[in-house]
């Protein structure tokens, strides 16, 4: 017996200023929380609305329409506070890094250095289990752990200690985008996953339940995939 698939909305690469030239993900997620069209919508944490915008940029058009199913998960998720910054962050770089290619690696193991402390003081601390896991990691890489530490040793200046997790997350996102691998867009699709998975948890019984994505939400403003 076969079933026939549920419809999906066209998502689309970057901003548009109305439905019908296009809507990336989380556009299409400012109209089903009822909220002015946007990129930037008030119904997300920025930090989760940052991952999203990067993954649906990123995301091949082909594999874009997969993501559409995710979009009413990360609506009413907000106010997660500066930890969860660092965190998204995190949940990147360690997806990245095994699969990442050398020059990606590099700047991975230079930001995950920074965010654990290990260059000097850092504004936040992240918490378990991401930093475990992420001083983990780096264990397994010691090659790239070596480096890292010796190139923040060569640039001979004190580093501000300011958050580093918007370039990581920006590093971590193209690294698995450009991976070989057989599918970097369900690379991509996992990594918004898990910080949709710990973006739920870190707001505990604040998070609205998540309704699956039907049609009828969608298709009076954009196109089917």
């Amino acid at each position: 017996m076969t079933t026939t698939p549920m419809m999906m909305p066209m998502l689309a690469r970057g901003k548009h200023r109305k439905p019908r030239r296009g809507a990336c993900f989380m556009e299409l997620a400012s109209y089903l929380a009822g909220q002015p069209w946007s990129d930037h919508p008030a119904c997300t944490d920025p930090a989760l609305a940052q991952l999203a915008r990067l993954v649906n940029d990123l995301t091949t058009d082909a594999g874009r329409p997969q993501l559409a199913p995710m979009i009413p998960s990360v609506i009413g998720i907000v106010d997660l506070g500066d930890e969860y910054i660092e965190e998204v962050a995190v949940i990147a770089a360690l997806r990245a890094l095994p699969i990442a290619a050398l020059e990606h690696q590099h700047g991975l193991g230079v930001g995950l250095l920074r965010i654990l402390g290990d260059s000097g003081p850092y504004p936040v601390a992240v918490r378990e289990p991401w930093r475990s896991r992420a001083e983990a990691e780096l264990a397994d890489h010691t090659a790239l752990r070596s480096w890292s530490v010796a190139f923040m040793r060569r640039m001979k200046i004190a580093l501000p200690p300011l958050s580093v997790a918007i370039p990581l997350t920006v590093i971590a996102a193209r690294a698995l985008s450009e991976a070989c691998v057989g599918d970097p867009d369900a690379e991509l699709r996992a990594v918004l996953g898990e910080a949709i998975d710990w973006a739920r948890a870190c707001a505990g019984s604040d998070a609205p339940e998540a309704s699956p994505l039907e049609p009828h939400q969608w298709a009076g403003m954009v196109r089917s995939a």
